[in-house]
């Protein structure tokens, strides 16, 4: 994990639902591996997005989806 990915990571962790952090922490890294291996497309993010916003507590919602729709553009192929 680059430290780019370790700040989000940690980001997000801190707003995961109690209870959700092992199944976030498992997508995250799903998503880090993709990057990693140029599988990161916008396809992926359209599928990732929703499966991680279900995972985050709700009066985060808003500003998480905001960071993923900065970091997809920035970071899909």
């Amino acid at each position: 994990m680059n430290p780019g990915q370790e700040k989000f990571f940690n980001f997000i962790l801190q707003r995961t639902q109690e209870g959700k952090t092992d199944e976030m922490k498992a997508l995250l890294i799903e998503s880090f591996t993709k990057q990693q291996t140029g599988e990161f497309s916008k396809e992926y993010l359209a599928s990732f997005a929703p499966k991680m916003l279900s995972l985050i507590n709700p009066q985060f919602e808003n500003e998480v989806q905001e960071i993923v729709q900065k970091f997809g553009q920035s970071h899909t192929n």
